[in-house]
């Protein structure tokens, strides 16, 4: 039976590759984002490939958007199957001692605040139905502390938390949770973590080949097409020559 599958962050990278792989599942796909043109633009290539889009423009800090957004749905599309938690980003490398305030409550209030706000607003439905599927997009990151990581890492450590914590707490459900928890993926993720900068962004992935959006994207689908009974809880997702968040072997 086709789902109707909400993605945050569903303009570039991770959230991008779900939108397309969960589209030629045959699911029914309801896609979010802050930039609106790129939303039409996703929306009119997976239209014209046979799936049903509807998109939403909001940044998931902005919990009031986003109430206003979810509430407004029409009726055909309010029985959301599959939350995928994914918006999320890391902004600066520095040491904590000099890190950016700004930076952090970016961060933070779009990691963890943002993912609180979804899930929120979406899992009761599930709970009403007795049906769903949360995917939180997690990170290596959230396993162990690397240089310059910082709060990143521990925002993504409190993904693993949140994931575990409502896993928990729908335990009596059918409800699944699973937290993807992926190493090093090329996509825009290192340019915004630097700013804009393309070339230092660039080195991040040199000598190694890292994963892909469409990698991680495949392991969503899978877990959300396991049998009723199996519940992925969680799976670490990592570059070949990636060992954890810290040990990267470049040739």
């Amino acid at each position: 039976m086709n789902k109707i599958v909400l993605i945050t962050g569903a303009t570039s990278g991770i959230g991008l590759a779900c939108a397309r792989k969960f589209a030629n599942n045959g699911d029914k796909l309801i896609l979010t984002g802050r930039n609106e043109q790129r939303l039409t633009e996703i929306q009119k290539e997976l239209t014209e490939a046979g799936a049903e889009v509807l998109t939403l423009v909001f940044d998931v800090r902005d919990r009031a958007r986003a109430t206003q957004c979810l509430n407004e749905l029409p009726a055909a599309w309010q029985s959301i199957d599959v939350l995928i938690n994914n918006a999320g980003l890391a902004m600066g490398l520095e040491p904590e001692y000099e890190g950016s305030f700004d930076d952090w409550e970016t961060m933070i209030d779009t990691n963890i605040k943002g993912l609180l706000t979804m899930t929120r607003l979406i899992v009761p439905g599930m709970v009403a139905r007795n049906a769903g599927h949360i995917i939180n997009i997690g990170s290596v990151a959230g396993d162990a502390a690397y240089a310059g990581g910082n709060v990143y890492c521990a925002t993504k450590a409190a993904v693993k938390a949140l994931s575990d914590g409502l896993r928990i707490d729908v335990a009596n459900t059918p409800i699944r949770v699973t937290n993807l928890k992926p190493g090093l993926v090329e996509t825009n993720f290192s340019n915004t973590r630097f700013h804009g900068d393309t070339a230092r962004a660039a080195n991040v992935y040199k000598g190694i080949q890292p994963l892909t959006g469409d990698d991680i994207a495949d392991v969503a689908v899978y877990a959300s097409n396991a049998p009723a009974h199996v519940q992925i809880a969680e799976v670490l997702i990592l570059a070949t020559h990636q060992a954890s968040g810290s040990v990267i072997v470049r040739k």
